[in-house]
């Protein structure tokens, strides 16, 4: 139970104090979603719309990393 505990505490600490990981994890689900629109709305392959998906939404991952350093500083945690 104690090393769970402790586990579950970091996942904690890393997910919720540390800017960089929130928008690590928004970028993924970006990604994986962009792929999926594209996929379905040109009939490309998952690779070929992952080849097209991937550089946007890794601008707006670091614009979202950018923007909740910002707004951090603005209205605090």
């Amino acid at each position: 139970m104690e090393f769970r505990d402790s586990i579950q505490g970091v996942i904690k600490h890393l997910a919720f104090d540390h800017s960089i990981i929130l928008a690590l994890i928004y970028t993924a689900g970006h990604i994986v979603i962009a792929m999926s629109v594209v996929s379905i709305m040109t009939g490309a392959s998952f690779f070929e719309a992952g080849a097209v998906a991937l550089i946007e939404p890794a601008i707006n991952g670091c614009w979202f990393y950018i923007l909740h350093k910002i707004w951090t500083k603005i209205y605090g945690d």
